[in-house]
């Protein structure tokens, strides 16, 4: 049964009814609703942006004014031991790698910093060794824990230099050392020493041997794991340590995310690899092109000057690594670098030289 309205209430309730969306139309079709939704979705917005750039901007800009100054936010560090002159496991480009020789020989040079791989021998002697296997190094299909000190064998005539491929070294001292005969000679030296795996007993031998010889302050920690490197700052916090691979990863993110000024850095050392000398020295990965996709990516986000003079206001030295080539030398040092770690000291040192003669007044 109908309704009777009058006919000035009829019409407005048809206006009304045109007003709603009926239920058989899809929600949203509707532009009437469309536009309203639009309209106040734009009106919205207007005020939020009002305040999400301006604080944006903020952020920006007080980002880039204490990355430049971080001095403001930080106390700076001065460095115990400047480094210019690394030598890559003991200067294994021009005698055989992680010799008393190859060491003897970068010292000759003035190195500044000796780097080494640990490893342990089955009698608990610290040994200098980069592969706990020692085939490649001897020609024994045995790992280093599994012989006594004296049962080390004796280094291959010549051993291919990595970062040099198709290059050889040689020498007359094949003798593996000891750890702590490297220290006895060298007490002064500044060195670096790497850690590879979560041995605890080589890991407190090590800390111990730097307590022992009061070279703590001289001698940094150094492993591509952050779980190692947490169980080496435990055992001997007096000496500094180097990025791992993870706090390297994350160091760059805050850098482009704009929070570097703003964090903490426990770190001394960030040993980087030059992203250049990939597919050229440097093979990380199997294919070609892989390689080449590798050095154009990490050489647009490693290479960056901001960055390394971030890290040097804040007292973290940077070495780019393994440099083997003068036009690599130069690179490193153009980018600002403090110093760079090599197989070849010798080249090296003669680069450093001809740079002071033409230019007195520069760092390099």
């Amino acid at each position: 049964m109908g309704v009777t309205l009058p006919h000035g209430e009829a019409s407005l309730y048809w206006l009304d009814r045109q007003a709603q969306p009926r239920a058989s139309e899809p929600f949203g079709t509707w532009e009437g609703c469309a536009f309203d939704r639009s309209l106040l979705w734009s009106e919205a917005m207007v005020p939020l942006l009002y305040i999400v750039l301006p604080t944006l901007g903020s952020y920006v800009m007080l980002s880039i004014f204490f990355l430049r100054r971080p001095h403001l936010l930080h106390t700076p560090r001065t460095p115990v031991f400047p480094i210019r002159l690394a030598a890559h496991r003991g200067g294994s480009g021009e005698r055989l790698e992680n010799t008393m020789e190859a060491v003897e020989n970068s010292m000759a040079q003035r190195a500044d910093l000796l780097e080494f791989d640990c490893q342990l021998t089955r009698d608990g002697v610290v040994v200098v060794s980069h592969d706990k296997n020692l085939s490649r190094q001897s020609g024994l299909n045995k790992d280093v824990n599994t012989l006594d000190f004296e049962e080390l064998p004796l280094y291959k005539e010549e051993l291919e230099i990595y970062f040099s491929p198709g290059h050889f070294a040689h020498g007359s001292d094949r003798h593996m050392i000891s750890l702590e005969d490297v220290f006895q000679k060298f007490p002064r030296t500044p060195m670096c020493l790497e850690v590879k795996e979560r041995n605890e007993e080589l890991i407190h031998k090590v800390a111990n041997l730097a307590r022992r010889f009061d070279r703590s302050e001289i001698t940094i920690w150094t492993s591509e794991k952050s779980s190692v490197m947490k169980r080496c700052k435990a055992a001997n916090p007096e000496m500094p340590m180097a990025f791992t691979i993870w706090r390297s990863f994350w160091i760059l993110l805050l850098y482009y995310l704009g929070l570097l000024p703003f964090v903490s850095i426990p770190e001394k050392f960030f040993f980087c690899f030059l992203p250049t000398i990939i597919n050229r020295t440097y093979f990380p990965l199997p294919c070609g092109w892989m390689n080449k996709l590798s050095a154009t990516i990490t050489k647009w986000i490693i290479m960056r000057k901001s960055l390394i003079r971030h890290l040097q206001d804040r007292g973290v030295q940077v070495l780019f690594w393994c440099l083997n080539e003068e036009s690599d030398f130069e690179v490193a040092f153009s980018l600002g670098a403090d110093g760079v770690m090599t197989d070849f000291p010798t080249a090296l040192r003669h680069y450093l030289d001809k740079q002071g003669q033409r230019d007195p007044a520069s760092p390099v």
